[in-house]
């Protein structure tokens, strides 16, 4: 009696998460997007770790936001905002804190000698309204739509490139040259061209293994490769106490150190601590306005290149390259930048790691809500993030980069003033360690051939204006010079 009045019920709840997720119309099962979105967290998680760190300096007045803070709201932001992806917009996007942007927020504005982080997270906040009110107004869903197929693919390509490369750097696998050593060239293999440590080991065990298994065709091949990892990490930790990378241990683990701390509460002091004007009363308007665009363009287009990037790969773009619920995508992505300067843990974005669960075949939102719950649990469990290192997780990454770079025959090559950008997209987004600098290179490359070729009326009037956009973006260090900003 029990059984037979519980299964309708429960085949009803399972038949309409089925239907509003679209999971068996995008040929996908719940145990692939429960997959997918455990294996786009472990890919992510390390966020939590290195925000903060990256957030760590002292403002004008001294002030500092506290790691321990950062790390909170970080987790708290991503875990909310990946899940009104996953409920919302329905789509297996992660949102996170983003490297770029998070960076330039803490290298370039808040070393300014008249501004204090919430001055800082200010201007995060305002380029986060501008940015809501362009897609609200449609605007950069036509910017997106006028973006050539060809230039949508070699975003893709670049963006598989900088996944690939994030892997390997994360590993150790490769590592840049000192400057001291007096070589043009920028990176190298391992420690002078030899592969040292445990943490390389484990790398190399992962991809190996990882690659092994997608080649036999093995469900949860991603996913297996990162735990597996996992475990021999652990181990070796364990055993040789192999401890976290440093000058005087340069072999050791890149960042997250396998380990088991205990529970803690988090701290989200920080929400609200935010002054949206204090730029432009302490710069003037004109510097404190040309900061803001500068993080807005770079969060505008650094979202859209992950995005196309995710959407291909993940097969949810249309013939011509259109995705499902854009603006919905749009929208929560914008917030991102509104929540993380409001929050203290800078701009969140489309996360570039969701190609993991992508590559583990997570294709609907349910993914994402299984990453966003796993986000939520970290804030007090912190084992979750402390048990996979970078090494675990760098595998994963690059094979997701070659499954993206294989789109790379979709380019029409025969159309140099098609190719030549293509080419400029794709290289620039590694070499640069920026999606939107590859982006800006390539639009702004397009807009220029078309011209010379004299085929300037077939470029839509939104690619002259974001190209534009782009001068003005590469140019913004001779305009301070010139003027003095």
């Amino acid at each position: 009696m029990s059984s037979s009045t519980q299964t309708p019920t429960g085949t009803s709840v399972r038949a309409r998460v089925d239907r509003y997720f679209r999971i068996s119309e995008r040929r996908s099962t719940f145990s692939t997007e429960l997959r997918g979105g455990i294996a786009t967290f472990f890919a992510m998680s390390y966020i939590v770790v290195l925000n903060p760190l990256v957030l760590s300096g002292a403002d004008a007045s001294g002030g500092e936001l506290g790691i321990q803070r950062v790390a909170a709201v970080t987790a708290f932001v991503a875990a909310i905002l990946t899940i009104i992806m996953g409920i919302w917009a329905r789509s297996p996007y992660a949102m996170a804190t983003g490297l770029g942007v998070n960076a330039f927020v803490a290298i370039t504005v808040a070393t300014n000698p008249e501004i204090t982080w919430p001055d800082v997270m200010g201007l995060v906040l305002i380029a986060g309204v501008v940015m809501f009110i362009l897609v609200l107004t449609g605007f950069r869903t036509a910017v997106f739509n006028a973006v050539p197929q060809s230039l949508k693919t070699a975003i893709v390509v670049g963006i598989g490139m900088f996944i690939a490369l994030i892997g390997l750097v994360n590993a150790g696998f490769v590592r840049r040259i000192p400057d001291a050593a007096g070589t043009t060239v920028p990176v190298g293999l391992g420690f002078d061209g030899k592969l040292l440590g445990w943490p390389i080991v484990v790398f190399l065990f992962g991809l190996l293994l990882t690659i092994a298994l997608l080649v036999r065709k093995a469900k949860g091949a991603i996913l297996i490769g990162i735990v597996a990892s996992a475990i021999l990490a652990n181990i070796l930790q364990a055993v040789f106490k192999i401890g976290g990378s440093s000058a005087e241990n340069p072999q050791g683990w890149s960042l997250v150190v396998p380990s088991m701390p205990s529970w803690t509460l988090p701290d989200l002091s920080l929400i609200g601590q935010v002054n949206p004007f204090g730029a432009f009363t302490h710069l003037g308007f004109t510097a404190a306005a040309l900061l803001a665009f500068v993080i807005l363009l770079s969060i505008f287009f650094d979202a859209m290149g992950t995005m196309v990037g995710l959407a291909s790969e993940a097969g949810l773009t249309d013939e011509n390259g259109n995705i499902p619920d854009v603006d919905k995508v749009l929208l929560v992505d914008a917030a991102g930048a509104i929540v993380g300067g409001g929050t203290s843990s800078s701009s969140a974005q489309i996360f570039v790691e969701s190609g993991a669960g992508i590559g583990e075949g997570a294709r609907t939102g349910l993914s994402s809500v299984v990453t966003g719950l796993l986000l939520l649990v970290a804030m007090f469990l912190t084992p979750l993030i402390y048990l996979v290192p970078f090494e675990a997780v760098a595998p994963a990454l690059v094979v997701v980069g070659f499954m993206m770079i294989s789109q790379v025959a979709k380019i029409d090559w025969a159309d140099w003033g098609l190719a030549i950008p293509a080419f400029l997209t794709f290289t620039l987004m590694p070499f640069t360690y920026s999606i939107a600098n590859g982006i800006g290179a390539g639009f702004i490359a397009f807009v220029f051939i078309r011209a010379v070729q004299g085929r300037g009326k077939e470029v839509h009037p939104l690619m002259w204006f974001v190209a534009a956009a782009f001068v003005l973006f590469f140019g913004i260090g001779l305009i301070e010079q010139l003027t003095g900003v």
